[in-house]
């Protein structure tokens, strides 16, 4: 048994919400979240005795146009001497023509992936071609498309991955399980099909939100991770807190009590795959950032 609470996170989903700068059509209906401002400033107070280390900032998706300017004053926050963000996965539009100077824009930036929110968006989205070839070109850059779909959708994220065997995939939040559907068995099959695409990686998270309210326990949650980390394997997961959102249900605190007790039986090796030499691997992250770690702490 290894002692998992001395272990370092390196949360690989970390959002920041500034409504006074941007507007988040998307946090209307969900109360926990509408209108409030959740900073770096406020996460330091939530992860607080987590052993959370670093971050990766993942967008926000503030309302078009606004996420360009988001990836650049987030970028602006990395570079601080205190700062916990090691890199950053911006948003992207990879159905557009002019994708490939969108990604030419980014240079010089901390950029260490992309993401496009698809469960929003019509299931062609993904399959055009224009968009595979688009995808296709993160390769040459080392840099992973994290992929957000809805359990019914998770064939459309194998057949995206199959289409550019080159890209890194991270699957966001354990495939978006229907945990208050109770439709288990349809998400275990998907779940282990996107599995068998070698380039895919499989990121534990956001399944608190997913819960319902009351029911967000490690009895809930801990068939859909153990599955996840039996079909992925040990060297394909990494993990995030999806804050803020996780607050919907429970506070961070509370997400990395309840994956630290499922962990708690597991190998020490494991678990640092797990919580954070994966995601350095996955996302190329200099393993001696100044800013976020020290080369001690999270050594492999």
């Amino acid at each position: 048994m290894a002692t998992s609470q001395l272990i370092p996170i390196l949360d690989t989903h970390q959002h920041l919400i500034y409504p006074d700068r941007w507007p988040y059509s998307w946090t209307a209906s969900i109360p926990a979240l509408a209108g409030k401002s959740c900073t770096v400033d406020d996460y330091r107070q939530d992860i607080a005795g987590t052993g959370i280390a670093a971050t990766l900032f993942m967008e926000t998706t503030p309302d078009d146009p606004h996420w360009i300017e988001e990836t650049k004053h987030v970028a602006k926050l990395s570079a601080e001497p205190e700062g916990l963000i090691s890199g950053l996965i911006a948003n992207c539009r990879p159905e557009n023509d002019n994708f490939e100077a969108y990604l030419d824009s980014l240079d010089g930036l901390p950029i260490v992936g992309l993401r496009r929110i698809l469960h929003v968006e019509p299931d062609e989205v993904s399959q055009q071609p224009q968009f595979v070839r688009n995808v296709g070109l993160l390769a040459a850059r080392g840099w992973t498309f994290d992929i957000c779909m809805f359990q019914r959708q998770l064939p459309l994220a194998a057949a995206l991955a199959r289409q550019c065997p080159d890209v890194q995939f991270v699957l966001d939040h354990c495939g978006v399980p229907d945990i208050v559907g109770g439709s288990f068995n349809d998400w275990w099959q998907k779940i282990r099909h996107v599995a068998e695409m070698p380039n895919v990686a499989c990121k534990i998270s956001g399944i608190m939100a997913y819960c319902k309210p009351g029911e967000a326990t490690v009895t809930t949650v801990q068939p859909y991770i153990e599955h996840c980390l039996d079909v992925f394997g040990w060297n394909r997961v990494v993990w995030g807190s999806d804050w803020p959102v996780c607050r919907i249900t429970v506070p961070l605190s509370r997400w990395v009590e309840i994956t630290r007790e499922i962990l708690a039986d597991e190998s020490e090796e494991n678990q640092r795959k797990l919580l954070y030499a994966n995601a350095i691997r996955l996302y190329r992250i200099p393993k001696a950032n100044p800013r976020c770690w020290s080369a001690r702490e999270l050594s492999t």
